[in-house]
């Protein structure tokens, strides 16, 4: 057909290519004539490269290989044309506009679509997948076309995470190192329970770390019964407590566990809420990492509000004084390196120097992490908890929603300050000595 070689569409390609993949070229080019003829003096009324856009967003989710294709595909097509004809009067002499008007052409002869027919909408209609949080608001974000129709806002996303000794960064993005030795609740609202249980790492130091996290995903509609996960050091199951690793319906799995690293790192995906949690394990203890929707990290009453992501450690817990992270030695007395060389533990040796320098071998930025770390490491002396407080960053930027607000530093963050000088100055000549 001799129009189509006058665009930049190439029938005779079918020759040398399957249709399929020729078809994809060709939609592909389709999508890229919005950039052409950029520099084209144009009238603000030529919709053209709208027109192309809308084409784009009815095919890209259509599969020549299912039933229906080329039906879908040619009411997409009907529609890309009547756009281009109702905006043809302001396009004239503009490249793009011509260009779409030979690949529609020759688009609807290769799938014998008839000029007459159905059209699509520029809106399809998506199938919602009730135990999907992603699919639910997906849906439900869509503007309404009638007069007045609300438009729905994007849902807000909450993040939460422990390590270390422990230091816990809420669902408010405040950092705070604490004591809470013994069952705490991180989470608790009418959707989801975490649990972590701390022991003391030290003799002579307060700080504690996590050595068993319990998650309780509670019955959700139709989409879950209730599902426990349990994790305790050295034993980091791919699998809930009932044996299972997933739930749900069989063909769209509403909640499951996938084993990253075996006995070292986890990820556990409850779709119908739209959470993701991440356990590692590193020497001897335990970190987490929580994202979860705000409306239901929201829905709890006040039965349940000791919950250390929501409102952070209690004051009498609380390590830190007001943000202010003083390094750890006055607690650490040489009687007690004494009792501890009695039972036969394995002692560490750290200044203040050689800490700073092993954290800064993994956590380049001076942030709250490498601060955190340096804390962990003259505290208990194990270098594992450099490696904790690495991928307790990097599991914070896979999860936390904002971008902007991943790194905390101690002199930008208000009542958040570098380890005091006084303190940093007793330990510049002195070994801190603790246990592995």
């Amino acid at each position: 057909m001799g129009m189509g070689r006058a665009g930049p569409y190439y029938p005779g390609a079918e020759r040398l290519i399957s249709p399929v993949l020729h078809l994809l070229v060709q939609l592909c080019t389709l999508s890229s004539l919005t950039h052409i003829g950029e520099s084209q003096v144009q009238t603000p009324q030529c919709r053209i490269q709208k027109c192309t856009t809308d084409f784009v967003s009815l095919t890209s989710h259509l599969n020549p290989s299912l039933d229906g294709f080329d039906t879908e595909f040619c009411k997409a097509l009907r529609a890309y044309s009547a756009c281009t004809q109702r905006t043809s009067k302001s396009c004239r002499g503009n490249l793009v506009f011509h260009s779409a008007m030979l690949g529609i052409s020759d688009l609807m002869s290769q799938r014998n679509c008839s000029k007459d027919g159905p059209t699509s909408s520029t809106h399809p209609v998506i199938p919602i997948e009730p135990c999907n949080y992603h699919s639910r608001h997906h849906q439900a974000i869509r503007p309404g076309t009638g007069p007045g129709a609300p438009e729905h806002t994007r849902p807000t996303y909450l993040f939460c995470g422990l390590f270390g000794d422990p230091h816990l960064r809420t669902f408010k993005d405040h950092f705070q190192t604490c004591k809470v030795e013994g069952a705490w609740p991180l989470i608790d609202n009418n959707y989801l329970s975490v649990q972590v249980t701390n022991i003391p790492v030290v003799y002579g130091s307060s700080a504690t770390a996590t050595n068993k996290i319990t998650i309780i995903f509670k019955p959700y509609q139709e989409c879950t019964d209730q599902k426990v996960y349990q994790a305790i050091t050295d034993d980091l199951p791919a699998a809930f407590v009932d044996g299972t690793i997933s739930g749900g319906d069989i063909e769209s799995r509403s909640i499951w566990i996938l084993e990253k690293s075996p006995g070292r790192h986890i990820e556990v995906h409850a779709a119908y809420i739209g959470v993701t949690i991440i356990i590692r394990q590193q020497g001897h203890y335990l970190t987490l990492a929580v994202r979860m929707p705000e409306e239901f990290a929201m829905a709890f009453d006040e039965t349940q509000d000791l919950q250390l992501c929501m409102n952070g450690c209690p004051t009498s817990e609380r390590i830190d004084q007001e943000g202010h992270l003083q390094l750890p030695m006055l607690g650490l007395q040489q009687a007690s390196f004494q009792q501890q060389a009695r039972v036969g533990a394995q002692r560490g040796v750290f200044t203040l120097e050689s800490a700073s320098r092993k954290c800064r071998e993994q956590l380049e930025v001076k942030d709250i992490y490498f601060h955190s770390c340096v804390f962990d490491l003259l505290t208990t002396g194990d270098a594992n908890f450099t490696t904790a407080a690495y991928n307790a960053l990097k599991d914070m930027e896979t999860l936390h929603p904002k971008r902007e607000h991943w790194h905390i530093f101690p002199n930008s963050a208000p009542g958040l300050r570098p380890f005091s000088m006084p303190l940093n100055a007793l330990l510049t000549g002195f070994l801190v000595t603790v246990l592995l």
